[in-house]
């Protein structure tokens, strides 16, 4: 799950399900693009829905060195959307009164965080705060050494505050994993309660999410259908399915699928989560340099489509996966997902660029 700064599989293999079979006339263009994918990725899943009907459609081989069918909204890795999921949690709290969004988040973790009476649990959610990012120090870009390692969320606090800050609260924008760290420590003080424990009863059982769930400790794999992911590491290309994902906890530790996170964003976008006012909170934006146009909220991007308007979701960038996708005003929701990041077999901008492109045609054509 690295920042979205980088944003954005085996050719040839049909859709492996009647209902991908069926979808690919609806969805030709995106279909296409899918195919595209292969190559630069193993394998691609996307989840479409709009017009009261939902479309699942694969492309590649769910394993390096074969034709293996890529199981239909396969689950996969989710990375950084769970931080939509903790600020979901967190303005619950905001709306039950047990957390206030322009406090300091020195109030509800005393002493934890250097210059915390300065920095407001809003600024957290929005990566506002200027904290230093722990994973630029964690030495993830050598993920075979890392990834049997469990980390205790105090340490990676530990890692980050070992570094000065990058800038005064509130004075810029700049993505760092521990704003939803201390999220995650947030509401476990709040509440009195785990934030897995949180986030599975007040989101995604709310959401009626049947394929996403929050791996336990020591749980490293991926239960039920799925593909596998893929990193480099060394200079060389390593099957990372298995993976302890302690080191993104509250910041990206749920595993999904397409469909589940384009259903999480229809809910949330449809008011089934949080009440009006903490929903508009959410959504009110602060310009994410990324891409032209990029806007983040409280855990939520705000993102232009070429065919008008913006849809709303987060994406996630973890070692072996990356999803991208949200929901629009207007009904669509989309969820897509590929099993490695971008630049692990060529391109990192191109790839990233392709991944972008095709989350556009599935909202657009």
């Amino acid at each position: 799950m690295r920042a979205l700064v980088t944003m954005v599989t085996v050719a040839g293999l049909l859709c492996g399900t009647a209902a991908a079979a069926d979808a690919k006339p609806r969805n030709a263009a995106l279909q296409e693009q899918l195919d595209a994918l292969v190559g630069q990725f193993p394998a691609a899943l996307a989840s479409v829905s709009r017009g009261g009907r939902t479309d699942s459609l694969v492309a590649g081989s769910a394993r390096l060195g074969g034709r293996v069918p890529v199981p239909a909204d396969g689950r996969v890795r989710a990375g950084s959307n769970t931080k939509t999921f903790t600020a979901v949690v967190v303005l619950q709290l905001v709306a039950e009164g047990k957390v206030a969004l322009d406090a300091p988040i020195e109030r509800y973790l005393p002493g934890l965080v250097p210059g915390g009476s300065s920095i407001t649990v809003r600024q957290l959610l929005q990566h506002t705060s200027g904290l230093p990012n722990y994973t630029e120090y964690l030495g993830l870009e050598d993920i075979a050494k890392l990834r049997h390692r469990y980390f205790q969320p105090h340490e990676l606090l530990a890692v980050a505050f070992a570094h000065p800050a990058k800038f005064a609260p509130g004075t810029k924008w700049e993505y760092s994993n521990t704003n939803y760290v201390l999220a995650g420590l947030l509401i476990e003080r709040v509440t009195g309660r785990p934030v897995a424990e949180q986030i599975t009863s007040r989101v995604i059982r709310k959401a009626a999410l049947r394929n996403t769930y929050w791996p336990q400790a020591g749980d490293e794999t991926i239960r039920g259908p799925h593909p596998q992911g893929y990193a480099r590491s060394g200079g060389d290309v390593v099957d990372v399915t298995e993976l302890d994902p302690s080191w993104g906890w509250a910041a990206g530790q749920l595993i999904s699928t397409p469909g589940d996170l384009a259903q999480f964003s229809r809910a949330l976008l449809d008011g089934r989560l949080l009440p009006a006012p903490q929903l508009a909170e959410m959504r009110k934006t602060v310009d994410a340099p990324l891409l032209p146009g990029w806007r983040y909220g409280l855990g939520l991007f705000s993102v232009p489509l070429s065919c008008g308007g913006v849809y709303w979701g987060h994406g996630g960038d973890i070692h072996g996966f990356e999803t991208r996708g949200g929901a629009t005003d207007d009904g669509r929701s989309v969820g897509l997902a590929v099993t490695a990041l971008p630049g692990t077999f060529g391109d990192t901008d191109q790839a990233a660029q392709a991944v972008v492109s095709a989350v556009d045609t599935a909202f657009c054509r």
